[in-house]
Protein backbone atom coordinates (compact mmCIF):
# COMPACT_ATOMS: atom_id res chain seq x y z
CA UNK A 1 0.00 0.00 0.00
CA UNK A 2 1.68 3.73 -1.32
CA UNK A 3 1.36 6.70 0.56
CA UNK A 4 -1.83 9.15 -0.46
CA UNK A 5 -0.82 11.33 -3.84
CA UNK A 6 -2.37 14.13 -2.96
CA UNK A 7 -4.35 16.38 -0.17
CA UNK A 8 -7.17 18.21 0.16
CA UNK A 9 -7.78 21.50 2.16
CA UNK A 10 -10.29 23.89 2.26
CA UNK A 11 -11.58 22.33 -0.74
CA UNK A 12 -8.46 22.55 -2.43
CA UNK A 13 -6.22 19.71 -4.06
CA UNK A 14 -2.10 19.33 -3.24
CA UNK A 15 0.32 17.67 -4.53
CA UNK A 16 1.69 15.36 -1.79
CA UNK A 17 5.08 15.52 -3.52
CA UNK A 18 4.67 19.06 -3.99
CA UNK A 19 4.27 19.28 -0.22
CA UNK A 20 7.24 17.73 0.37
CA UNK A 21 9.13 19.32 -2.09
CA UNK A 22 7.97 22.70 -0.23
CA UNK A 23 8.88 21.55 3.37
CA UNK A 24 12.09 20.68 2.12
CA UNK A 25 12.95 23.89 0.95
CA UNK A 26 11.38 25.38 4.29
CA UNK A 27 13.62 23.56 6.50
CA UNK A 28 16.85 24.29 4.31
CA UNK A 29 15.97 28.32 5.08
CA UNK A 30 15.78 27.47 8.44
CA UNK A 31 19.03 25.93 9.00
CA UNK A 32 20.70 28.99 6.81
CA UNK A 33 22.20 31.41 9.46
CA UNK A 34 19.88 33.99 10.62
CA UNK A 35 21.01 37.35 11.05
CA UNK A 36 21.48 38.98 14.51
CA UNK A 37 18.26 40.97 15.99
CA UNK A 38 20.77 43.68 17.32
CA UNK A 39 23.93 45.02 16.61
CA UNK A 40 27.07 42.53 19.13
CA UNK A 41 29.10 45.30 21.37
CA UNK A 42 32.44 43.84 22.70
CA UNK A 43 32.50 43.15 25.79
CA UNK A 44 35.25 45.32 27.74
CA UNK A 45 35.29 44.65 31.27
CA UNK A 46 38.62 43.16 32.51
CA UNK A 47 38.33 39.21 32.66
CA UNK A 48 37.79 38.72 36.15
CA UNK A 49 34.52 40.85 36.05
CA UNK A 50 33.09 38.34 32.75
CA UNK A 51 31.80 36.10 35.11
CA UNK A 52 29.88 36.81 37.90
CA UNK A 53 31.86 33.88 40.47
CA UNK A 54 34.93 36.51 39.64
CA UNK A 55 32.33 39.87 40.57
CA UNK A 56 31.68 38.11 43.68
CA UNK A 57 35.29 37.14 44.44
CA UNK A 58 37.18 40.55 42.87
CA UNK A 59 34.32 43.27 43.59
CA UNK A 60 35.12 46.74 42.07
CA UNK A 61 32.50 48.45 43.82
CA UNK A 62 34.66 50.77 45.61
CA UNK A 63 37.31 51.29 43.28
CA UNK A 64 38.09 54.90 42.71
CA UNK A 65 37.94 55.53 38.75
Amino acid sequence: MCGPRYLVLDGKRYLWADLLRLRQEQRKAAKKEQPALFSLKEDCRPPSQKTACGRYQQPTLFEGK
